[in-house]
């Protein structure tokens, strides 16, 4: 896979070496397809499409690169319920907000100027400088014949 932007990996490589991390070419590649992701991703989904594309890289270095490009911000963590945690591309991406199905577990995402405006206001009530948020709905999908429930 081609590398995906010269600035994520740059922004990336300042990362580990500001937070004394080993600089390796398989968290290069673990960067690559996570922000080249358009979806929600699980770390064993991810590490099966990098296995069957035919890398190398461990397990144990996928899940572990996931939690630096976390905490990096160039992806975000999700947890969607049932204790299983999704990632998603953070880098350029705008801020958004997910519906989730209780049923089948789909998520769909969507914006709403309101909500953001809202948690601003909130933070800003509260005596705090606003960053970011994240927001959840969750609900069942209304037409249960296309609804697949795991």
């Amino acid at each position: 896979m081609k590398f995906i932007s010269e600035e994520a990996r740059e922004e990336f490589r300042k990362y580990l070496k500001r937070n004394k991390h080993r600089i390796t070419p398989e968290r290069f590649e673990v960067l690559d397809y996570a922000v080249g992701n358009t979806g929600h991703f699980a770390a064993d989904e991810l590490f099966v499409a990098m296995k069957t594309d035919g890398s190398n890289v461990s397990r144990a270095t996928v899940y572990n690169t996931l939690e630096l490009l976390a905490k990096c911000g160039l992806i975000s963590k999700r947890n969607f319920g049932e204790n299983k945690s999704f990632y998603e591309s953070s880098f350029n991406i705008k801020n958004h907000d997910h519906i989730i199905c209780v049923n089948c577990g789909k998520i769909i995402e969507f914006s709403s100027s309101k909500i953001a405006k809202l948690a601003e206001e909130i933070s800003e009530k509260n005596g705090m400088d606003f960053v970011g948020y994240s927001f959840n709905i969750y609900g069942r999908c209304k037409d249960t014949d296309k609804c697949k429930i795991e």
